[in-house]
């Protein structure tokens, strides 16, 4: 089968769209027809080589779509049916999965190689030459070949060009509030960025109770969009941010921090550090170049007063879990994704929607898909 997908080849190039082969699904394997795809910040880490995947690729890790046909032994999807994708596998019997760590379960291991977890790949072009798809996935491409352990199946009546946000960015910035920071009724919160995680840190925190959420930002749209998705403050800087969060509480400090900017430096990292009170906690979410280092602490300052520095991957959560909890809060009207989705794009638009990521404009922006279904397979 033919299908259209935008893909990388190397670092500084911008996504070409591209007709591939895709193989049929194998033992534990189903065909997804993707409805929509958003368009996450950790793609373009891979274009600026924050990030190195294998090339080529097949970009985008946060999907939703129909289940078109599966392969054998597949016995929790049939064809039909409506799921969110997970950017990170969950095999269910692995050493983390077995202990209630199953976002760090052991096939997420290889999702920047873009393999599937036999260790081959189901993209091809007209020379044979394989292409892997993002995180196990390859969301910007018409149709893939995805592992049942990476699709979470869900109402069909749900508009899942709203929840394929709860694939990624949702859980993550929830989950990095609820799950990570253990944010309680009372506590004072900040977050530092507020993009598709970020946004998602203050609603997860606003929801677990937190009286102070503070949302640091240099974009005044981000800083609106903040307020209205529930933080109590906004900042333009870090040391407004410090300064306003000493007044609020009397000196003592946040009880937590998040960072969830696009690009972790040493500096929002050292700021948050410096935000919180004695014991309290910073998690760090947001992503960086992983041979560079870029923690500078005083040692002495997080032994005397007992501070926590932790990273946080999908927010801390378990897929099977949380986004199933995460539609349920958007059905009782408890979170909001349709007010996250600023621009919607198409396919060949895909380049277009991360200049307007790079550039402030998007809180989030989606890639919708008007492929019509196989001949003779469920709509």
């Amino acid at each position: 089968m033919k299908t259209r997908a935008a893909v990388l080849k190397g670092v500084g190039k911008p996504f070409e769209i591209v007709e591939l082969e895709l193989d049929e699904p194998k033992v534990g394997e189903v065909q997804i027809r993707f409805v929509a795809a958003g368009l996450c910040h950790s793609d373009e880490h891979l274009r600026h080589g924050d990030i190195v995947p294998r090339f080529p690729i097949v970009g985008g890790h946060e999907g939703a779509g129909v289940i078109e046909k599966v392969g054998p032994g597949v016995t929790r999807l049939q064809p039909g049916d409506h799921v969110i994708c997970s950017f990170l596998p969950v095999c269910g019997h692995c050493r983390w999965c077995s202990t209630g760590k199953s976002n760090l379960c052991d096939q997420g291991a290889t999702i920047l190689e873009g393999m599937l977890p036999d260790g081959t790949y189901r993209f091809h072009d007209e020379d044979g030459n394989d292409y892997g798809g993002m995180c196990m996935l390859g969301t910007f491409s018409e149709r893939a070949v995805i592992s049942e352990n990476s699709a979470i199946k869900v109402d069909p009546d749900l508009p899942l060009d709203k929840v394929v946000l709860i694939g990624c960015g949702v859980p993550t910035g929830w989950g990095s509030a609820v799950h990570a920071a253990e944010t309680e009724a009372g506590d004072t919160i900040a977050i530092y960025g507020i993009g598709g995680i970020g946004i998602n840190s203050v609603q997860g925190a606003s929801l677990a109770g937190a009286r102070n959420v503070v949302a640091i930002d240099p974009l005044a749209n981000k800083r609106e969009a903040a307020e209205q998705m529930g933080a109590t403050h906004s900042c333009e800087t870090a040391e407004e941010a410090q300064e306003l969060i000493t007044q609020l509480t009397h000196g003592v400090g946040a009880d937590k921090a998040i960072i969830t900017v696009g690009v972790v430096d040493a500096k929002v990292v050292s700021d948050a550090f410096n935000a919180i009170r004695k014991g309290g906690t910073v998690v760090i979410t947001g992503l960086a170049d992983p041979t560079k280092v870029n923690i500078e602490l005083s040692s002495s300052m997080l032994t005397l007063f007992e501070k926590t520095v932790k990273g946080s991957l999908f927010g801390s959560g378990d897929p099977f879990h949380d986004i199933p909890k995460m539609v349920e809060l958007y059905q009782s009207g408890d979170l909001k994704l349709d007010e996250l989705i600023t621009t919607t794009y198409t396919l060949d638009q895909v380049n277009e929607g991360y200049e307007d990521l790079i550039a402030g404009k998007n809180i989030r922006g989606v890639i919708r898909y008007d492929t019509p279904p196989l001949e003779g397979a469920p709509a």
